[in-house]
């Protein structure tokens, strides 16, 4: 009922637009307008425009993104611009019935995951972590893993596909775009190549985390193995069963650590690590920024390299 509702919220605040704008609200700014719904993907985006395009981030700083659903405003936002970029259906449920009331002739739409291989059936722990087929939406056992972008591979086709959307739209500068995205590409590229020297030896693989199923492409990518403590939806919340298996599961692999997610409670992390008698470490699942990190002009890349000091510091990794 919430989802219908919002549905129907959407097609009516659509409606309204483009039935009530006036010639002065259609003007356009000089610059391409582009509105992207998560930070990796406005930090892709606003790397690759430089000064030709003004890139904005339609999540609000801070703000969850499982949860997010947009309001009749955002819906304005992305209604004049020029391009709307998201990451999956998996990600932003919302964006394919948001969309079909959109001008496509004039709104150039970039879904971000175009090409990617999805970890699938993936529901917390007690679920295979990469079986074939779709079996579900996200929030029930069997959904797909909408965080494609702690791959690096995947971020640079990301990189590709916003890429693609700039030289579409914008033609006349796609010598320009091009060059930007091949830096970037470049720089994820040695990111992904420190991560694996980084992490290629030691004392543990086991990688634990207190919060929702946020770093299984990581894992994949690095070879570790990877536990959360609930499943996809960060609104989940974990059964007392659940909670037990976990610090059984602490306790048994001997780890020194359990990681917490930045921009979620450390609640239920902060219960486990006292019942196991383990220290938190942080990380970043890149979804959002708090305020100050927008405000200090944090980037993709500046989150993933903190990432890389905890999970070493937590995996107890050799020095290089």
């Amino acid at each position: 009922m919430k989802r219908l509702n919002m549905v129907i919220i959407l097609a009516v605040a659509v409606a309204v637009v483009f039935a009530g704008c006036s010639r002065q609200e259609q003007k356009e700014s000089a610059k391409l307008q582009v509105v992207a719904t998560l930070f990796p993907l406005y930090d892709f985006a606003r790397t690759i425009a430089g000064d030709r395009a003004e890139v904005t981030m339609l999540l609000p700083p801070g703000m969850e993104p499982h949860s997010f659903e947009p309001k009749p405003n955002d819906i304005v936002r992305i209604s004049r611009a020029g391009m709307f970029i998201y990451t999956n259906r998996y990600m932003e449920p919302w964006a394919e019935s948001l969309l079909k009331g959109m001008d496509r002739q004039r709104l150039r739409v970039v879904d971000a995951g175009q090409g990617v291989q999805y970890l699938q059936n993936v529901a917390g722990d007690e679920h295979d972590h990469d079986v074939p087929g779709n079996h579900g939406a996200e929030g029930h056992a069997g959904v797909v893993d909408p965080h494609i972008w702690l791959d690096f591979s995947n971020a640079a086709l990301m990189v590709d596909n916003i890429l693609a959307g700039f030289i579409a739209v914008d033609p006349a500068n796609a010598a320009y775009y091009r060059m930007n995205a091949a830096g970037l590409k470049g720089r994820l590229a040695a990111l992904d190549q420190r991560y694996r020297e980084g992490l290629a030896d030691c004392a543990t693989r086991v990688f634990l985390h207190g919060g929702h199923y946020t770093f299984g492409y990581l894992a994949r990518r690095y070879g570790l193995e990877y536990h959360s403590l609930s499943g996809i939806s960060s609104e989940s919340e974990p059964s007392a069963a659940r909670m037990a298996e976990m610090v059984r599961q602490i306790r048994s692999s001997g780890v020194h650590y359990l990681f917490a997610e930045e921009l979620l409670s450390p609640r239920l992390t902060d219960t486990l690590a006292a019942e196991a008698g383990v220290a938190v470490l942080k990380l970043h699942g890149a979804h959002n920024l708090g305020k100050d990190d927008v405000q200090r002009g944090v980037g993709f890349i500046d989150l993933m390299e903190q990432n890389l000091v905890n999970l070493r510091k937590g995996l107890a990794c050799r020095s290089k």
